[in-house]
């Protein structure tokens, strides 16, 4: 068997920059800030980590209310700037899905640093969340590598021991957080440059494969191969 974790933003969606704008306004309408943001990275981090990052740049007392605060207003910002924005779902991305989903050896799942509701509200979107049973996602964690060690908790839940004993897990990201996450718990890692990193610089984390893009799906389908038929 092979349990495939997706990454979301630059792996399989681009959303035109609709979770920035969106933290940015948010930060204008709740919390009256508007300097600019310099230094603090977004790429392949937990909405959690970015959400402390930013309490600390504005000085905002990190309290449940204001983390409240903080994840209501960009949700509900979300929805409205994933209309506006120009995104896409990245090429060959759901062509990938739909063969992966039609294979009972094949077990798909997200490790994500979305909020869990942002998560959802960008796969409704654009028509992908119907592929996903479970997932891990950025709600309260800033490492990604806690994150990754939730997905793998879940597996471990949906899966029998033995028949885990046999399965592969893969982690598909953008990023060398998703890397580093999916080594923290054993897993392969296909890397894609679609997100902010290059190729040159996906390669130096060694990740296990190496894309430039998903739009050729089948070296990416090859991977995942049946199990042999031992009668």
């Amino acid at each position: 068997m092979h349990i495939c974790l997706f990454d979301i933003d630059g792996t399989l969606i681009d959303t035109g920059g609709a979770g920035q704008r969106s933290i940015l306004h948010m930060l204008e309408e709740e919390f009256q800030v508007s300097a600019p943001v310099e230094g603090i990275p977004t790429a392949g981090r937990t909405d959690h980590a970015i959400m402390t990052d930013l309490f600390k740049y504005f000085e905002i007392p990190n309290t449940s209310e204001n983390r409240k605060r903080f994840e209501t207003g960009y949700l509900n910002l979300l929805a409205e700037k994933l209309k506006e924005k120009q995104g896409r779902v990245l090429p060959g991305i759901k062509s990938i899905l739909e063969a992966l989903s039609q294979h009972a050896h094949v077990d798909l799942g997200l490790l994500t640093g979305n909020f869990e509701h942002g998560a959802r509200q960008k796969l409704e979107h654009y028509d992908l969340d119907h592929f996903f049973e479970f997932g891990a996602y950025g709600d309260h964690h800033s490492d990604r590598n806690d994150v990754a060690h939730v997905a793998l908790n879940q597996i471990q839940e949906r899966h029998a021991p033995e028949l885990l004993e046999a399965a592969s897990i893969w982690v598909i990201g953008d990023t060398p957080s998703d890397i580093h996450c999916a080594r923290a718990i054993g897993a392969n890692v296909i890397a894609v440059a679609t997100g902010v990193y290059s190729l040159e610089e996906l390669r130096d984390c060694e990740p296990d494969y190496l894309f430039a893009h998903l739009e050729e799906i089948e070296p990416v389908l090859s991977l995942f191969p049946p199990p042999e038929n031992k009668n």
